[in-house]
C-alpha cells in the first residue's frame, strides 16, 4: 500500500499533509548550532590573556586569564582543571579561582625542580601575554550525590589550588558544607593562600583549616611532620566514611594511600586522588619489569617517522619530543584522550593508567603513562 493511501485512511490526513505542505522550509543548520553550543561550554581550546600576575611565594605564582573580548568564560567545577600549551608541550593545572566567577580563570603555578613548563610559565608569562588552554576538564570534583557534605581534603604543597576553589565556592554561594582543609607545606614561607585561608576558616563555621609543616620552624606553633594517620585523626577526628580528597606531589599519594587504608582502615572508595602528571619514576612501581633498564634506548616508529627514545620516557613526552603532539590533557592515564594504538612490540602503563576494559585486546595505549619496553610501531 502506497502511502497516500494509507494515510487516506486515517480521518484529517489530507489537511495535515496540506499542513506539512504549506510549511516554510527549515533551513537552520542544527549541526552547526550543535557545534557553537558544545564548543560554549566545552571548548577544545581558549586563547586567554594574562590578565594580573600575583607572587604567593617566591616559588609560586597565580595567573589570572580573562577572554580578550571579556566575555565570560566557559563553566567549570571546582577542582577541575585545564590543560596549558607552551614550549611545544601541555601541562594540567588546576584552577583555583571560584566557579561562581567566570569572568577569569586563576591558575596558581609552582616551579618544580627541573619543570619545563612550570619554569617556563614563571620565567617568561607576563601580564599582557596570550596563553593557551584547553576547556575545563577532569573527574575531581564535588559530587553532593557520592560524596556527601562533610568532606576532607589532604593537600600538599601547589595541591592546595584545587582546594581553594572548592573553598571560594562553599563561600561564594554559601553553601551548606563542612570542608576540613589539613594542609602539608615544607616551611612557613612555602604556604600558599595562608591569610587567606585563616579568614575563611575564621568566618565561616563549616569551613576548618590546619597547616602541618615538614620543617620545623622557632615562629611555627603548630603542628608539624608529615600527614600521618596519627595526625589526621588528631586534626580532623575520625573519619567515619566522610569523602578524602588528595592533592599534592607524587610522592603524598603512595602515602597517604598506606595512612588512610592501612593505618586508619579507610575505604579506597572513599578516597579521591587527583595525579595530574606522570609518575616521577615508573621503574620504582613495584610491577616495572625486572631486568628492562629505563635507560636503555629503543625504537618508536610511526606514519611518518622513526626515533629512538629511553625506556623510562613516556611515549606521550617521546612523541611531542618528535614533533608528533597527540591529543591530552591529564598527563596520568586518566582522561584517555592521548591513547595511541600499539600496532606492534610491547609497552608497559604505570600503575596511574585507567585503561579502558577493550584497550589490552585492542592494543591501545595511554601514551602519557606507556613506556615502550620493545621497539614499538604505533598507528599514529
Amino acid at each position: 500500500m502506497t502511502p497516500h493511501h494509507l494515510a487516506a485512511r486515517f480521518a484529517g490526513a489530507d489537511r495535515i499533509r496540506d499542513e506539512i505542505a504549506a510549511r516554510t522550509p527549515d533551513a537552520v543548520d542544527h549541526a552547526a548550532r550543535t557545534r557553537r553550543t558544545i564548543d560554549t561550554y566545552h571548548p577544545r581550546r581558549l586563547d586567554l590573556r594574562v590578565d594580573r600576575v600575583v607572587d604567593e611565594t617566591p616559588s609560586t605564582r597565580t595567573f589570572r586569564l580573562r577572554r580578550p573580548d571579556g566575555a565570560d568564560l566557559p563553566p567549570f567545577l571546582a577542582g577541575q582543571y585545564v590543560g596549558v600549551f607552551a614550549d611545544g608541550t601541555n601541562r594540567p593545572y588546576a584552577i583555583s579561582s571560584s566557579p561562581a566567577d567566570l569572568s577569569h580563570y586563576d591558575l596558581t603555578v609552582r616551579r618544580v625542580p627541573g619543570g619545563r613548563i612550570s619554569s617556563h610559565l614563571l620565567d617568561t608569562l607576563a601580564a599582557g601575554h596570550t596563553l593557551t588552554t584547553t576547556g575545563p576538564q577532569g573527574t575531581f570534583h564535588h559530587n553532593p550525590l557520592f560524596h556527601g557534605e562533610d568532606v576532607v581534603f589532604l593537600a600538599g604543597g601547589s595541591g592546595v589550588a584545587p582546594a581553594m576553589s572548592m573553598l571560594r565556592e562553599i563561600v561564594d554561594r554559601g553553601l551548606d558544607r563542612r570542608f576540613h582543609l589539613l594542609y602539608g607545606s615544607r616551611s612557613l614561607d612555602d604556604i600558599l593562600f595562608r591569610a587567606e585561608l585563616d579568614a575563611l576558616a575564621a568566618g565561616h563555621p563549616g569551613i576548618r583549616v590546619h597547616h602541618v609543616l615538614q620543617e620545623p620552624d622557632p615562629r611555627w606553633p603548630g603542628p608539624t611532620g608529615l600527614l600521618t594517620a596519627a595526625r589526621v585523626t588528631e586534626l580532623a577526628g575520625p573519619l567515619d566514611g566522610r569523602m578524602v580528597y588528595v592533592c599534592g606531589p607524587q610522592a603524598l599519594y603512595p602515602y597517604a594511600l598506606g595512612q588512610l587504608t592501612g593505618r586508619l582502615g579507610h575505604p579506597r572508595r572513599r578516597i579521591r586522588f587527583e595525579a595530574n602528571g606522570a609518575p616521577a619514576d615508573p621503574t620504582r612501581q613495584p610491577h616495572w619489569p625486572a631486568g628492562a633498564d629505563p635507560a636503555e634506548p629503543v625504537t618508536v616508529a610511526t606514519r611518518a617517522t622513526a626515533f629512538r627514545t629511553p625506556r623510562g620516557r613516556p611515549l606521550l613526552d617521546a612523541l611531542e619530543d618528535a614533533g608528533i603532539r597527540p591529543e591530552s590533557a591529564c598527563r596520568s592515564g586518566e582522561c584517555g584522550l592521548c591513547r595511541v594504538r600499539v600496532l606492534k612490540g610491547e609497552v608497559h602503563h604505570a600503575e596511574e593508567a585507567r585503561l579502558r576494559l577493550s584497550d589490552p585486546d585492542s592494543g591501545y595505549a595511554h601514551a602519557c603513562v606507556a613506556y615502550p619496553l620493545t621497539d614499538v610501531e604505533l598507528d599514529v
